[in-house]
């Protein structure tokens, strides 16, 4: 293989599995009846003037199934963060008792499951357009370099290879989402 091919390969990979990864995250934010921390991510309060992540100005922990709890490094904290979890509206109400914030995770209705199915087929669904946009990018680049000399035999080994990680990104994409989905309707 060519360096250039080499080098659309390897770039392609890395898109796909950025993908992945950027699903699994977005998936981990989404709540599945059980408390998870990872729901709190992205929410930012502010500290001295500065907005700042949540986990950086406080301890987050799950002392239980469906409990989060909160414990900010400074007492002061506890308003700020409070309405910063509140004005996040991840749909769990918080209370304090002047120390930790906890956050009681309710149980899931059959019609909110449904609803969260539906969100994650949605997160599966744009994972796998954007590894069919990075397949589609790398075979034009391909064909672009078929044009510039590159042999036929070069060109079809590597969109085969291209197909091939294009096929196990599509796949593994389809099981983190099976997970997800089963997590969700398991009561």
């Amino acid at each position: 293989m060519n360096e250039e091919v080499q080098l659309v390969y390897e770039m392609t990979l890395e898109r796909m599995v950025k993908t992945i990864e950027h699903l699994e995250t977005e998936l981990s934010r989404i709540r599945a009846g059980k408390a998870n921390v990872h729901i709190l991510d992205g929410i930012m309060v502010e500290y001295y003037g500065n907005m700042t992540p949540l986990n950086q100005v406080s301890n987050i922990s799950t002392p239980d199934a469906k409990t989060i709890a909160v414990q900010p490094w400074e007492k002061g904290m506890i308003d700020p963060i409070e309405k910063a979890i509140q004005n996040a509206n991840v749909g769990i109400t918080p209370s304090n008792n002047g120390e930790v914030i906890r956050l009681m995770i309710p149980p899931l209705t059959e019609e909110r499951r449904v609803e969260l199915v539906k969100q994650v087929k949605a997160e599966g669904e744009n994972a796998k357009v954007s590894i069919r946009n990075a397949r589609r990018d790398a075979n034009d680049e391909y064909k672009q370099m078929k044009s510039d000399g590159l042999s036929e035999d070069d060109e079809k080994r590597a969109t085969d290879n291209i197909q091939e990680i294009t096929d196990k990104h599509s796949e593994n994409s389809d099981k983190i989402i099976e997970a997800k989905e089963e997590d969700i309707m398991t009561i």
